[in-house]
């Protein structure tokens, strides 16, 4: 039987205020346990509630930007449930009236643009954080992270794919950090996901039963944890059994997931409207704000590099990833007296490989926006060779303070463009390979690539390839 893979993601968005959702205390991370818990959120009797203003700011940002519907009426509502890190036994959340829904957000896998539709994002405050480093096994309970602000993010059932759902959470961890609204810090858990995976028979129209995998904090956890999922509930489905709806753990170090507990629904947790919140309106000057706040998006951005640079849509794609990388492709671009697709085609490949050796991010390396636009000036105008160029490239890592002048003369690297001296060498090139000379007058053109490659070795790579395989065809035709 062919089966086919159902996931729909729920995505939980801290955002990056600097106070909680409910009170003044910090977001701060990393301080002491427990100090930034306030009354509200230790749950002290008589301790109420006050809504912050940007956490609703933020999210009309994340409407905006997914095309959605944003609902100008808001209610809280508290969601029911115990568990030591939530010490009022309930989570201030929204139900039946999110900020945000029906919006759209475009992924990529492969070559393939596809559109997923995304249900609702709701505000509501993050629990607390059970830490399990006692002596003796014990757990202590850290309220730093209760209350702070969240919008859950919820996308239709529509991925089909392990990869569809990294690509859909990329996209999503892209675009929230574009727009300001979250850091994206997925080891601090700023970014976290939870994945509903359910497997059926190809074509048949109902979802079969689904197991939310919660809490997966890097897309290379996602990606092992739903491929494993779906193997797991094919095989009890091809065993004869029935896949229990649970929720389950993934563990990175065995690779597979486990069942933490029989999976409740949304009636399970006895939501009611919170009486200590007001419903919250948005106004018409808070969306004219937000929507003056709003900077260009990676999808205009993309289609803008296209038309004004000349890149591919596939480069463009690549570029607007980060606004850091977007804004550097556009500095070096615009320096490059008009050589954006060599720009992007630098960054795309050379610039990329040696940031992911060295495992730094684009803003801490040594080649700035300028240097690069530098280096492809003199591809641009012949003072460099492809093959000059990757060695001064290489130079200009390890000499961050040195011009890209200072690097070709410091090292050597001025591409030959004397024609006399260009000439000589292929004349001795020819007269010591008889053979290969032969075999190209026999009608074999490769033998021509062997000669130009004689060449450029004798010439130590400085000569211009282009001049060099014209005059040895002028020499052999």
């Amino acid at each position: 039987m062919t089966w086919e893979t159902v996931i729909g993601l729920e995505i939980h968005v801290q955002l990056n205020t600097k106070s909680k959702i409910f009170s003044g205390a910090s977001t701060a991370f990393g301080a002491e346990p427990n100090a930034h818990a306030s009354v509200v959120e230790c749950a002290l009797p008589g301790a109420l509630p006050v809504m912050n203003r940007e956490v609703v700011e933020k999210a009309i940002k994340l409407g905006l930007a997914l095309n959605a519907q944003i609902n100008r009426k808001n209610v809280f509502d508290r969601k029911n449930y115990f568990y030591p890190d939530l010490p009022k036994g309930y989570q201030i959340s929204q139900l039946a009236l999110p900020i945000v829904e029906h919006g759209k957000l475009d992924i990529v896998v492969g070559d393939e643009v596809k559109t997923i539709n995304v249900t609702r994002a709701h505000m509501e405050e993050d629990a607390g954080k059970s830490v399990h480093e006692g002596l003796n096994g014990t757990t202590g309970i850290d309220l730093n992270r209760a209350g702070t602000p969240l919008l859950e993010v919820v996308s239709e059932p529509e991925l089909r794919s392990a990869a569809e759902a990294v690509a859909y959470a990329k996209a999503l961890h892209g675009l929230v950090t574009w727009l300001d609204i979250c850091d994206g810090n997925m080891a601090e858990g700023s970014f976290r996901v939870d994945a509903n995976v359910s497997v059926r028979p190809k074509g048949q129209a109902e979802f079969g039963t689904r197991r939310e995998i919660k809490n997966l904090n890097s897309f290379r956890f996602l990606e092992q944890a739903i491929s494993y999922e779906v193997q797991a509930q094919i095989e009890i489905l091809e065993d004869g059994g029935k896949v229990q709806q649970a929720t389950m753990l993934f563990d990175p170090e065995k690779g597979e997931t486990r069942v933490m507990r029989l999976k409740e629904d949304a009636h399970d947790y006895r939501y009611f409207p919170d009486p200590d919140l007001l419903p919250i309106i948005i106004s018409d000057a808070q969306m004219d704000k937000a929507k003056s706040q709003m900077p260009e998006l990676p999808k205009e951005m993309a289609a803008r590099f296209v038309a004004d640079f000349g890149v591919s849509e596939y480069d463009a794609r690549l570029l607007t990833s980060s606004r850091v990388q977007a804004a550097f492709f556009e500095t070096a671009a615009t320096q490059s007296n008009g050589n954006g697709k060599l720009v992007a085609n630098w960054i795309n490949g050379d610039l990329a490989s040696r940031l992911n050796k060295e495992g730094i991010d684009l803003q801490d390396n040594p080649i700035t926006a300028n240097r690069l636009a530098d280096l492809v000036k003199k591809i641009a105008d012949g003072t460099l060779s492809s093959k000059l160029a990757k060695t001064a490239f290489e130079k200009m890592w390890e000499e961050p303070d040195a011009s890209i002048e200072q690097i070709i003369e410091k090292h050597g690297l001025q591409q030959m463009t004397d024609t006399g001296a260009i000439e000589a060498i292929v004349d001795e090139v020819i007269s010591n390979n008889a053979k290969a000379v032969e075999q190209f007058k026999s009608g074999n053109e490769k033998a021509l690539n062997a000669i130009v490659g004689q060449v450029m070795k004798a010439s130590k790579g400085k000569a211009n390839p282009t001049a060099v395989q014209d005059l040895v065809k002028q020499k052999l035709v």
